[in-house]
């Protein structure tokens, strides 16, 4: 594990990140955990450190739905104004007279399986200045202001037409909530966290997770960080399943183990065997995940993981259609959240890892080449180990 303790130490030594908490598992249990430098002022990050989860949340509301699919309750091609009657009311946004938006009705429905993988049109306005401009043009709240009216973006494409990435899993929460009958916080709480036994992960702090609560910095330009404020709204309308979760990297671990498990852990099943490979399968068929430019460079550097490996998106996580050499193989799973919190499940590997800190940019270059550096060292020493005693 020194190699690996190497890389984590070095980088934050280096400020390429203000701290680190790293683990990586498989099927069997846990192979490596580290935790290196300060996450917050004179406290040691740790394995119980408490992260802001964000987008790191939309792979659990996708696994909330693919539940209720599983119980045939709900289906991929479900058309959502189906479940929600709002949903009928989405337009496209095609422009702007002016400041005024120019809107038409989509060509093609709205379905479940658009709104899990990123082809519904439902885009984020920071990598997308149509949407920018047309928030701040009205007044609009952002989806993670937790306002129920924070739901109401136009799309910017047809249904299914392209990827591009968005609010789409914050709509699925939404999904879920009117199939099931609980709120989406409770249904997470007793369907996924409890039989994970995932004690940290939550939409609201209590004390205890607060005490331990990472504090988030922000980059300067003279290359340091400082603290920087930012949260998901607590008791929002809407907890929005594309970034509301708080969690620790041991409760992520054990949830991407489920996984390489095909769909348990512990003898608690979450899915089916077949309801895990039809979730990790491509959903959006010839359709590439592609470069996401940032409008808000403060937050979010441009996005093009593994340039020149085709990548797809499965019914929740980015999939890589090749093996990526010295790294993850075809058929891998993965994604991250704003605050440089990071994970892959790679099942023909039988590793899953975790890489979380609270930073911004996200995916800035100095970040990106530790998180390349952690999985080159993870596949060059952990693949095929034993796990580690409990």
């Amino acid at each position: 594990m020194q190699a690996i303790d190497a890389v984590l130490r070095r980088a934050v030594e280096a400020e390429d990140l203000p701290f680190v908490v790293a683990m990586v598992g498989n099927a069997g249990g846990t192979l490596y955990s580290g935790a290196f430098g300060e996450a917050a002022a004179g406290r040691p990050a740790a394995e119980d450190t408490v992260f802001r989860l964000y987008s790191m949340t939309k792979a659990v509301g996708a696994t909330a739905a693919m539940i209720l699919i599983e119980r045939g309750r709900l289906a991929m091609d479900t058309p959502v104004a189906d479940v929600l009657p709002r949903a009928a009311g989405l337009r496209v946004l095609e422009g702007f007279d002016g400041d005024r938006p120019r809107l038409r009705a989509p060509k093609t429905p709205l379905t479940v399986r658009h709104l899990a993988s990123h082809t519904s049109g439902l885009v984020y306005e920071f990598w997308n200045p149509d949407m920018a401009r047309y928030l701040e043009s009205g007044g609009r709240p952002s989806v993670l202001s937790g306002r129920a009216a924070g739901l109401d973006y136009p799309l910017v494409f047809d249904p299914g037409a392209r990827w591009d990435y968005g609010i789409g899993i914050d709509w699925l929460g939404q999904v879920v909530e009117a199939v099931d009958g609980r709120p989406i916080d409770r249904f997470c709480a007793e369907e996924i966290f409890a039989p994970l036994h995932m004690a940290d992960t939550g939409f609201e702090l209590d004390a205890a997770r607060a005490a331990r609560l990472a504090e988030v910095r922000m980059r300067r330009r003279d290359g340091s960080f400082r603290p920087h404020e930012m949260a998901p709204p607590p008791r929002p309308e809407v907890y929005g399943m594309g970034h509301a979760l708080y969690g620790t990297a041991p409760d992520y671990l054990r949830f991407l183990r489920m996984f390489l498990n095909r769909g348990a852990l512990d003898g608690r099943r979450i899915l089916s065997p077949d309801g895990v490979a039809h979730m990790l399968a491509n959903a959006i068929g010839a359709l590439s995940v592609e470069r996401m430019t940032s409008v808000a460079p403060p937050l979010s550097a441009d996005v093009e993981l593994f340039p020149g490996i085709r990548k797809t998106h499965s019914f929740g996580f980015m999939r890589t259609e090749e093996d990526v050499p010295g790294m993850r193989r075809a058929g891998a799973q993965g994604w991250a959240g704003v605050c440089n919190t990071h994970y892959w499940l790679d099942p023909a590997s039988d590793v899953a890892a975790v890489l979380m800190t609270q930073s911004l940019p996200f995916v800035e270059p100095r970040f990106a080449a530790v998180y390349e550096a952690y999985e080159r060292a993870v596949y060059a020493h952990l693949v095929g180990r034993a796990p580690q005693a409990a």
